[in-house]
């Protein structure tokens, strides 16, 4: 075998579970199950693509809309609606470009035509504010349990500042309508807050998941080092720029998160970072020890790492070298856990309990 095939077998014989290679995409950056066991998987220049896990089969669903993807640009998230079964509805994320540099983050939904493979009578239901920066997007979509609220998460786009500016929606969790207009009863919109908004002070959040108890928990990359897992509270300043367990990439200080300073702190935080990727819930009955758990993928840490939730408290567990930068993690209907690979030829992998 090549070095970096016996790396990747020496890597792969330590793990507590079998890895395997289901499909190859180019440059994948997440995935969605639909209820006929299919995977969608969103790729980084635009193209969303139905895959079959059972036979291999691929098929590129076309409609979709143009993408930015340069820098962090990307079609990024994308999520069934609760009423997917009934509705066909699919609501995605992806970088747009605006007036010269500018680029914005866009929601959107649309209707999946399967047989037809296309996506149709998309409406954009939120546009991000244009920035001339390339980067944090964020865009992670997740659906509050009971199926009413749609939350999105809109990064700080690399201008730190309007994370902590009201009017601002960049640096923020979001909470909507599912047409994408903001919802009644935002904790901060009598304060002069945007109306969407339901937590700030964030940077780049690449990760969002309700627990079983309906807890939000959310995942964001810090700066150099500090990425971050935060339970979301309605109304709560997140710190950042202002506090963080990270540095600048200049080497400047960032004050440490800490008790009564205003800002509500991670649960769970890395330093040395692993840049983190994705993040989902586990609660299934296949692997019955790791149920009530977060998993979160590392890009520059190649990592996949299981934090155990316990009522508002979390705590890392483990930490697996995977050897791979690993883009996104999902949970499928089978309970078995799926990552992407990052990258022109990143790999689905599905992983089972060791046989």
């Amino acid at each position: 075998p090549t070095a970096a095939n016996a790396q990747a077998s020496a890597t792969a014989t330590g793990l507590p579970f079998d890895v395997k290679p289901v499909g190859t995409f180019n440059n994948p950056w997440a995935m969605a199950f639909l209820p006929d066991g299919k995977v969608l998987v969103t790729q980084k220049e635009g193209t969303l693509v139905l895959f079959d896990p059972a036979t291999g089969s691929k098929k590129t669903v076309s409609g979709t809309p143009t993408v930015s993807s340069k820098g962090q640009g990307a079609l990024m998230d994308i999520v069934p609606a609760p009423d997917f079964a009934a509705s066909k509805m699919l609501y995605f994320s992806y970088s747009e470009a605006g007036n010269g540099a500018d680029t914005r983050v866009m929601l959107a939904r649309g209707t999946l035509d399967q047989a037809g493979g296309t996506l149709k009578d998309i409406k954009v239901i939120f546009r991000g504010q244009d920035a001339s920066t390339g980067g944090h997007y964020s865009g992670r979509i997740g659906f509050s349990p009971d199926g009413k609220y749609l939350f999105f998460t809109s990064g700080d786009r690399q201008l730190f500042d309007p994370a902590q500016d009201p009017k601002s929606t960049l640096g923020k969790v979001l909470r909507l309508n599912l047409d994408g207009t903001p919802a009644s009863g935002n904790p901060l919109a009598a304060k002069g807050f945007n109306p969407a908004v339901w937590s700030y002070g964030h940077r780049n959040l690449l990760g969002v998941a309700f627990d079983r108890q309906g807890r939000l928990w959310e995942m964001e990359m810090g700066p150099r080092h500090g990425d971050e897992i935060n339970l979301i509270k309605p109304g709560l300043n997140y710190g950042w720029p202002i506090a963080s367990n990270g540095s600048h990439y200049d080497g400047r200080d960032i004050p440490d998160h800490k008790p009564g300073d205003g800002f509500e702190a991670p649960k769970v935080f890395w330093d040395p970072a692993i840049s983190p990727g994705g993040l989902a819930y586990y609660d299934a009955d296949l692997f019955p020890k790791w149920k009530n758990s977060l998993f979160i993928t590392g890009l520059s840490g190649k990592s996949l790492d299981r934090i155990a939730l316990d009522g508002d408290n979390a705590k890392k567990v483990d930490h697996w070298d995977m050897g791979e930068r690993i883009r996104a993690v999902r949970t499928g209907p089978d309970g078995a856990v799926w990552l992407l690979e990052d990258g022109p030829r990143g790999k689905l992998l599905m992983l089972t309990p060791k046989k």
